[in-house]
This record gives C-alpha cells, sequence and structure tokens, in this order.
C-alpha cells in the first residue's frame, strides 16, 4: 500500500485487529520529532529485517517473547532475547532484525521518533546500541509509559500538536522508568550546563551571539563546552545554533507576511543573502520558495475605492 507522506493513515491487517500503523504528517517540531507509531500482535516466527533506520525506534513488548538481531557499536550482530515488561531501542542506521517467538508471538507497540533532544534522552534511559534492551525499575511508571505509546497509536486522528504532546508524556516515562541513581548523578552537572546553554540560545538566537558567548554563559571554555554538547545533544553547538535558527525563521515564513530581510533580521542573520544561503543548507530550497509551499497567511484582498 503506498502511503501519503501529508497524511496520517492507519493500516490494519485483514482481520482488522492484530494491527495498527500510522504515519506523522510533516511537521516541523526540533526537540522532538514524532515519524511512525502503531501496535501489533505478531504472528508466530513474523520477522522484520534486517534492516536500517534513519531514526530512533522504541518497542515495548505488552506479551509474548521474540528475539532481537542488532549491530553493536563495533559492527557485531549479538542477540538478544526479549520478553513482556521489556523493550528494545533500534537505532539510526543500525542494522538489526527482530523475530517473534514460534510459540508464544510477542504483542508490541513502537514508537519513531527523533529531534535534538532524542540522543540525549535515550542515553539517559541508560540505552545504546551495546545495551539496547529496556528493563524497568518501576512498575508504575512502565504502565503508563506504555499506556501513552497505546494512546498515540489508537489516536491518530488527533492534531499533530496532541499526539506530540502524549509523546512528550511517553519519553518522560520512558527515562524516568529506565534511568538510575548512578546516572542521576554522574550527569547533574553536566545536564545543568546543558539546559544553560539552551536557555541561552532560546533567549539569544536573534542576536549576534558566538560560540564562546555561549560557553561564558556556562562558565566553560570553548573545546569543553562544545565536547559535552555534542556528546549530549549529538551536534556541534555552531550545528545545533544554525538548526534553532532556521527553524524559527521557518515558523515566521509560514505564519507571518514578514519580509526575508526581515526574517532574516529576527533569527540573527542582518545579512539577508547569508541569511537565505544558511536556510538552503538546512530546508534544501530558498525561504521564498519555502514560503511559497508551506504559507498560512491570506494575502490581504485589494483595498476597495
Amino acid at each position: 500500500m503506498l502511503l501519503k507522506p501529508d497524511k496520517i493513515m492507519r493500516l490494519k491487517d485483514k482481520n482488522m485487529n492484530d494491527l495498527l500503523f500510522s504515519v506523522f504528517p510533516n511537521e516541523n517540531f526540533v526537540d522532538i520529532g514524532l515519524y511512525q507509531y502503531g501496535w501489533e500482535h505478531c504472528t508466530p516466527a513474523h520477522s522484520f529485517g534486517p534492516a536500517a533506520r534513519n531514526h530512533y525506534i522504541f518497542h515495548y513488548v505488552i506479551s509474548g517473547t521474540g528475539t532481537l538481531m542488532a549491530d553493536n557499536s563495533a559492527g557485531e550482530t549479538i542477540t538478544y532475547q526479549v520478553k513482556s515488561g521489556q523493550g528494545f531501542m533500534l537505532f539510526p542506521g543500525q542494522i538489526n532484525t527482530y523475530i517473534a517467538d514460534t510459540d508464544f508471538p510477542w504483542e508490541y507497540t513502537w514508537v519513531e521518533f527523533d529531534g535534538l533532544r532524542a540522543k540525549e534522552i535515550v542515553e539517559t534511559a541508560g540505552l545504546s546500541q551495546d545495551h539496547p534492551v529496556y528493563h524497568s525499575h518501576s512498575a508504575d511508571l512502565r504502565q503508563k509509559m506504555m499506556e501513552e505509546m497505546l494512546y498515540i497509536s489508537h489516536n491518530s486522528q488527533e492534531s499533530p500538536f496532541h499526539l506530540i504532546g502524549h509523546t512528550w508524556l511517553f519519553l518522560d516515562y520512558f527515562m524516568r522508568s529506565a534511568e538510575t541513581v548512578r546516572m542521576k548523578q554522574d550527569g547533574s552537572i553536566r545536564d545543568f550546563y546543558i539546559k544553560e546553554a539552551l536557555s541561552f540560545i532560546e533567549q539569544n538566537f536573534q542576536n549576534d551571539i558566538s560560540i564562546e558567548d555561549i560557553a561564558a554563559c556556562c562558565g566553560l571554555n570553548r573545546s569543553y563546552f562544545g565536547k559535552i554538547f555534542h556528546d549530549t545533544i549529538g551536534r556541534s553547538p555552531q550545528d545545533f545554533l544554525i538548526s534553532y535558527r532556521m527553524t524559527k525563521a521557518a515558523e515566521l515564513l509560514k505564519i507571518t507576511a514578514l519580509s526575508i530581510a526581515d526574517i532574516g533580521n529576527a533569527v540573527g542573520y542582518p545579512n539577508q543573502l547569508h541569511f537565505s544561503r544558511a536556510f538552503k543548507n538546512i530546508y534544501g530550497i530558498s525561504p521564498r520558495n519555502w514560503r511559497m509551499k508551506n504559507r498560512l497567511v491570506e494575502k490581504k484582498p485589494p483595498d476597495r475605492k
């Protein structure tokens, strides 16, 4: 079946009760974006893969059991047995295959997500390519996480902002149900610096700020700041700042009638040519052409005389 990328679609198998699959509409959510999600009660020995994804996909096993075969950070294929109450994360670019048990095939729900905060969230939960299996220390938080995932899967008709809100709730329960006391302690200072940096960017992105300015607001030298920022966010501070500015610019292009020059100036680019080049590097087309495709503001009718 061919899916239209600009619509949410739900697919079910011939029994109309074993599979839900939905594709999220294309929206600009920077911190966390949703791509597709669903639920399935697999048939015995049902398999998927080998394949590699572009984003993070988390499966939570509601019942039954199955096998995950996934490449670790060294490129070695490792086999894991995953049962009900557990889950597994598939990482961007990682080759993996997963197979339902022959006698007790698993029932699972999944969410595919990505964004500027995705790497930090997954690491906070203690998952990596070397440790892709989810274990929870709290049955209550695990239950709430599952309920949010199922809610998303069963409510694809809701608005994108509504579903993103529930995605954040799912991720909150996901992190808190899996993170350990040691991780909270080890990450507290680093997390403080990152929060300070993100807050500084959010409040000053429209100004002429440098990476040195951001590092200085945290009381760190640029080299060390750049390392912990990249380790946490998954990209350099410079790339993050440019991406953040261009996302804000896209919002203004969509919902306002401001000129291209005014929008560039509003996101920290007083030179319109430099702004257009930066925007095209992120979105692949010029700001003007992007606005023509995505604009929400209606043109004003001519004044009647």
